[in-house]
């Protein structure tokens, strides 16, 4: 039972880009710190208001599609930056940086998820 309950804990890990990053940040050293650090760079906050506004004015499936397509595409870039920052340079502080935002991109999906049930 005590390794399905570890199978069952690495896949939610492995599942979530940013659980995954995480992750693999504290195995090197770095405590991510979602809840004390708020450091977020000014003009990637506009642009999550930006993102927020335009979900809160999405009416229709199609307006839903057009602002998923684009928080995916930054999502890939984020997860794009992390890999070059944390695999290639081996910064893990500034990959921390990007994981925090790509925490952000991932609510704004799931409120995208549940504007399309709603």
């Amino acid at each position: 039972m005590q390794w399905s309950a570890r199978v069952n804990e690495a896949y939610r890990i492995l599942k979530s880009p940013v659980r995954r990053a995480q992750y693999l940040l504290e195995m090197n050293g770095v405590d991510v710190q979602f809840e004390t650090n708020t450091q977020i760079p000014t003009d990637f906050l506009l642009r999550q208001l930006e993102l927020r506004e335009a979900l809160e004015q999405a009416k229709s499936p199609a307006g839903l599609d057009l602002l998923q397509a684009k928080v995916r595409r930054e999502t890939g870039l984020l997860e794009g930056s992390i890999a070059r920052l944390a695999d290639e340079r081996m910064d893990y502080a500034a990959a921390a940086g990007e994981v925090r935002k790509l925490m952000f991109l991932e609510r704004l999906g799931e409120e995208i998820e549940q504007a399309y049930e709603g």
